[in-house]
């Protein structure tokens, strides 16, 4: 009887880690789009006074504290991969890689940590203006972290401002080449936008899934027409911010653009491959379909331009996985065409008026819910499996990296994490579409305003029947 082989040590840590990240990133993906969804919401409702703001604010603020939550607890995972499974890569890196996520805790961290618990308890506490203050300091929170995270990821991508030691070690030379490396703002930019669409196509496909059943309820209005408006506008705008994204990584990564396009020959008037499957082995990409020229204008910006091959670069430099970098890409590039049709249909239905009536467009729109999510995670895919075999592209190989583990170790520790995050965070997810399929309504005044509250304890005092008369602020209007 056949022994049972393992894959390696190096293929189980990269299996672990693809594992936590693809989880996790579901969520931030999410959450930096909700959070200034919110503030959006909130700052709207504090302009115009109308409640039905404040009632769609809240009923996505509970979604927010679910998906929020489950965003950090499995990113906490991943910075134990490091001195479990990478600690070589950590060892080497630390020096760069270690100030800039201390920079995330320092500023992202403290700033979510010291104003979430507000954003989410404490609208008739502090006053509406306190409390919006809160909502925008934690949706900037989002976006800082974010950019610290992108700028060390990009780093790996675009090592610049370093030295190398004697050791191997990656030593700072320059911190601002290190954190405004060549990539950091094109992936910024692409990334940021993403998590926007991401949140829209899932706002969108929750308002519509109400609006289906009830084309008249005014949240599910509210929620609906805001996403369609960023669908409309951003879908577009991340076109043109990929492509110059995509020409930054031909500078600088084109072996990871050959794999994207799937051309192993140098040529002019490169064809973009609409379909295909690449063999590494026979140096071709099999029944590729394709228009001619196209690869060279978006590329090049020229018709007539010449387009790099994977044959014309060292094979060691080859990405790892072909054919999942190419069907990746065009996963992200194929859904992305579709939210900007969902956009564009968008707007021709309400310049005709038949934005809230239209039940075909609202079952488009329910099915493209996922569609953000699947997206980035594809083209997350793209980034990380196309830098393969380096961690630190060029300089640092993913083979050079990993923690002196035995591979038995590494593949229970794997099934271990499998099966938790299968029933954690699946678990999570299924809550989250409970939340979604409950009718966005009018909701309770939240405790009395100008009034103590009453607070735990053996003896409460009891509220006075008086208003206080301290400084005034502005009271919440009743719900619808």
């Amino acid at each position: 009887m056949p022994s049972l082989t393992l894959p390696s040590a190096v293929d189980l840590a990269r299996t672990q880690f693809a594992l936590t990240v693809v989880w996790h990133f579901l969520f931030p993906a999410f959450t930096i789009g909700l959070a200034s969804f919110l503030a959006v919401l909130e700052g709207r409702w504090l302009l115009t006074g109308k409640a039905v703001y404040l009632d769609t604010y809240r009923y996505w603020l509970k979604v927010f504290a679910v998906a929020f939550a489950m965003g950090v607890v499995s990113g906490l995972v991943m910075s134990y991969q490091f001195g479990t499974n990478w600690s070589v890569f950590a060892d080497r890196t630390a020096p760069i890689l270690g100030p800039l996520l201390g920079y995330e805790v320092l500023t992202a961290f403290f700033l979510e940590a010291g104003f979430l618990g507000v954003m989410l308890f404490g609208l008739e506490r502090v006053g509406p203006r306190l409390h919006f203050m809160a909502t925008c300091l934690v949706a900037i929170g989002t976006l800082t972290s974010a950019f610290w995270i992108l700028s060390a990821n990009s780093w790996m991508q675009t090592p610049t401002g370093h030295v190398l030691g004697p050791d191997g070690r990656f030593a700072p030379a320059d911190w601002w080449a290190i954190i405004f490396n060549p990539s950091f703002p094109y992936r910024f930019a692409h990334t940021v936008t993403g998590a926007y669409l991401t949140t829209a196509m899932i706002v969108g496909a929750v308002g519509a899934w109400h609006l289906l059943r009830d084309d008249v309820n005014p949240r599910a209005r509210v929620m609906f027409s805001m996403a369609m408006w960023m669908a409309a506008i951003v879908a577009p705008a991340q076109l043109v911010i990929g492509d110059m994204h995509g020409a930054n990584t031909y500078e600088h990564q084109p072996a990871k653009v050959a794999a994207m396009e799937g051309h192993f020959e140098t040529r002019k008037r490169a064809p973009a491959l609409l379909f295909g499957w690449p063999d590494a082995e026979a140096g071709e990409t099999r029944r590729a379909v394709g228009v001619p020229g196209l690869a060279s204008l978006y590329l090049t910006h020229d018709l007539n331009g010449t387009v790099r091959g994977l044959k014309d670069m060292p094979r060691s430099t080859w990405p790892t996985n072909l054919p999942l970098v190419f069907w990746s890409f065009r996963i992200m590039v194929g859904l992305g065409l579709l939210m900007i049709a969902l956009g564009l249909a968008s707007l021709w239905l309400r310049w005709k008026n038949r934005l809230y009536d239209t039940a075909w467009f609202h079952r488009f729109a329910v099915a493209m819910g996922p569609s953000g999510l699947i997206a980035v995670t594809a083209g997350w895919t793209v980034t990380e499996t196309g830098r393969q075999p380096f961690t630190v592209y060029g300089l640092l190989r993913t083979a050079d990296s990993v923690s002196p583990v035995a591979a038995p170790a590494v593949a229970a520790s794997l099934a271990a994490f499998a099966v938790v995050y299968l029933v954690v965070f699946g678990a999570g997810i299924w809550y989250l579409i409970h939340l979604f399929n409950q009718t966005p309504h009018v909701h309770e005044s939240g405790p009395p305003t100008g009034v103590p509250t009453r607070t735990a304890g053996i003896t409460p005092a009891p509220a006075l029947d008086t208003p206080h008369h301290g400084a005034s602020r502005p009271a919440l209007q009743p719900a619808e």
